[in-house]
């Protein structure tokens, strides 16, 4: 035993690392990369791995971070898995998980308060993001509405019907009730495809055709119809479907 009563580290250990596990080395390295380079030069699941560092102090995640990316596919589909699926893998409790859909949580809330403070035509890109980050990853279809304001701000943001996995039942006259309560003026409606594909399909053409048709009379404008899934999004009016 050493002086202090403890073994000494392995042979060849730098002196940061003799004195505890080899995994708190790079739990350094990996942070200092991370604040002098930034996140953009790190892969998907060393990202996660310096989320993982505060839920599980005492082991080394980058295991862990590994098989949650390969199990998932990427680091914003890990953020929305749902906690069930993700307390399947071994090494993720309950504590872990909770913590990986409050930094998710928090994602959300960001980009949602990004669309408040500026009209959101003016920023679509905000749009595009938050409709991603809201639903991309779900395991059901939500059909989603964002109502707008004369001067096109978000006045409400809500659900309105959540399906299958590839379907969801959306009632136009229950819209437009909605609309009119809030004193909508326009309207963009999402829906995501969990198959991950974000290619309209023939119903999604025919049920936002039927939309128009009925808001038109109202003064109601429907600005697009957006599509989101794993593998990118799809705009019906960049398509020319509306």
């Amino acid at each position: 035993m050493s002086p202090a009563g403890r073994a000494p580290g392995p042979i060849g250990a730098g002196p940061g690392e003799a004195s505890g596990p080899h995994y708190h080395g790079h739990r350094e390295r990996l942070r200092a990369r991370f604040q002098e380079a930034g996140a953009d030069t790190l892969p998907d699941y060393e990202l996660l791995e310096l989320l993982l560092f505060r839920s599980i102090p005492q082991r080394d995640v980058k295991p862990l971070a590994k098989t949650l990316i390969a199990r998932f596919g990427s680091f914003a589909e890990v953020l929305g898995a749902p906690a069930a699926l993700l307390t399947e893998v071994k090494g993720v409790g309950e504590g872990v998980a909770l913590d990986l859909k409050i930094v998710e949580a928090s994602l959300r809330r960001m980009a949602k308060g990004a669309l408040a403070k500026r009209p959101v035509l003016s920023s679509w890109s905000s749009v595009i993001d938050y409709c991603r980050m809201a639903m991309a990853f779900a395991e059901r279809e939500q059909f989603r509405i964002l109502f707008l304001d004369k001067k096109n701000a978000l006045i409400a943001d809500e659900v309105q019907q959540t399906g299958t996995v590839d379907h969801t039942p959306v009632y136009p006259r229950e819209v437009m009730r909605r609309a009119l309560e809030l004193s909508a003026t326009a309207l963009i409606l999402v829906h995501n495809h969990p198959s991950g594909d974000p290619t309209p399909s023939g119903a999604d053409v025919k049920m936002t055709r039927e939309l128009v048709d009925i808001a038109k009379p109202l003064g109601i404008a429907i600005h697009d119809h957006i599509v989101v899934g794993r593998d990118g999004h799809a705009s019906f009016r960049g398509l020319g479907l509306l």
